[in-house]
């Protein structure tokens, strides 16, 4: 019966997701222009260093990646932290509150549908277009579902980092330069924008005791690797599943410890 509700809820939101089909050509044609400047951008860095390989990598793969962590962006990416700000400043989250079912499922399963939209119209064309122009660059066998398992708890755990960021608002009843911030830092850290692979020594070591790692650079490791040996395979998704339940706990948490700050700007 629990799973009919939230079904419901994923059906919605694929049924407003297509509402708005122009944003999918918007962010298609904006996707475009980003990874063309990705592209010459890393050209001109290869270029410069000389070799073909840059601390493990080549720019095919340096590429790819990059590719990838931009379509992971947009299938993942569900603003739930501005869902969450704009509820709090205008009251509405008082009504999402008598709601029969607890506010971070509610939200979660909300944008569930957008998962599903994004994913067809999104990555798997992507994934897709990217495994024809490289030749079979990307390898297809047991990584695919190494990469699913991945995906599934990078999931949990950019949401729950949201949701973190979101209950900041019941604070500060304003979030637009926290959300800035937290993309930022999270864009960094989980190697959608620069691999981590090009990191110093230190500072990777650093970033691999944090969350933000396992939400992109986690899945991609796995999925652009063929043969990934048991000790990585163990070793990622455990590291993944270890944040995925410490960021659940911590988000559910800090909501509940924050909700007697709420108070009703709106109608």
């Amino acid at each position: 019966m629990k799973l009919k509700k939230y079904l419901s809820l994923t059906r919605a939101g694929i049924i407003e997701a297509l509402q708005f089909r122009l944003s999918f050509v918007v962010m298609v044609i904006g996707n475009l222009l980003y990874l063309i400047v990705v592209y010459f951008l890393w050209d001109a860095i290869y270029e410069s260093a000389g070799t073909d390989v840059v601390n493990g990598m080549t720019f095919s793969d340096t590429l790819i990646y990059l590719v990838l962590a931009t379509a992971l962006f947009n299938f993942m990416e569900m603003y739930a932290v501005w869902e969450i700000g704009r509820s709090i400043q205008s009251g509405k989250i008082v009504l999402d509150l008598l709601k029969p079912m607890e506010y971070r499922k509610y939200l979660f399963w909300s944008f569930s549908g957008s998962f599903i939209t994004k994913f067809l119209l999104t990555f798997l064309p992507t994934f897709i277009a990217v495994a024809i122009v490289t030749n079979g660059a990307i390898p297809l066998g047991i990584n695919l579902l190494y990469f699913i398992f991945s995906v599934v708890m990078a999931i949990s755990i950019n949401y729950s980092i949201d949701f973190i960021v979101g209950t900041i608002c019941l604070y500060t009843e304003s979030i637009w330069g926290i959300n800035i911030m937290k993309q930022v830092i999270v864009l960094l850290l989980s190697g959608a924008t620069i691999p981590l692979a090009f990191f110093p020594d230190t500072l990777r070591t650093i970033v691999n005791f944090l969350p933000f790692q396992s939400i992109y650079n986690a899945p991609l490791t796995l999925l652009l690797d063929g043969a990934p040996t048991a000790e990585t395979v163990l070793t990622t998704l455990g590291t993944q599943l270890i944040w995925c339940i410490a960021m659940m706990i911590v988000s559910k948490l800090f909501w509940k410890a924050s909700l007697r700050q709420i108070t009703v700007n709106g109608g």
